[in-house]
């Protein structure tokens, strides 16, 4: 059998916090190795995969309607701080649920709710039985 060709290195690109490359770099000075790809192929061979559990909890994705206006505050925001949408989204829900209830409006005491009156049967209906019963009692 011919043995397969393996294939070329090719590149991988990912978000890492600044607190992990410097990590990174740290192990590299201390191990010697001459690039941070030889680091990170290093640490994925040493790896357990069967021992490794996900620490980050489940996400869902909800679907919500916002105004124009609050939609591209958020745009212009998540521009501004460098983050994305998601993340403040998340931020602001986070602190929500930290805050004080908000006070809602009180409504006026005394003032009751006014229960929408029985409708009357048609003028029509009401003829049409009192001519019926009217010739019933002719008819006697």
């Amino acid at each position: 059998m011919a043995k397969k060709a393996s294939r070329p290195a090719s590149p991988l690109t990912f978000d890492l916090p600044v607190s992990l490359i410097e990590k990174i770099t740290t192990a590299q000075t201390k191990l010697g190795l001459a690039s941070t790809s030889e680091v990170v192929r290093l640490a994925l061979a040493k790896f357990n995969f069967d021992r490794f559990e996900s620490s980050r909890e489940e996400h869902r994705q909800i679907s919500v309607r916002l105004p124009a206006d609050m939609k591209t505050l958020l745009s212009r925001q998540s521009r501004k701080k460098k983050v994305s949408v998601g993340e403040l989204l998340r931020a602001s829900l986070d602190e929500l649920s930290t805050a004080k209830p908000v006070a809602r409006p009180k409504v006026a005491k005394g003032k009751k709710k006014v229960k929408p009156a029985a409708k009357k049967p048609a003028k029509r209906a009401v003829k049409k039985v009192v001519k019926k019963t009217a010739k019933k009692a002719k008819r006697r």
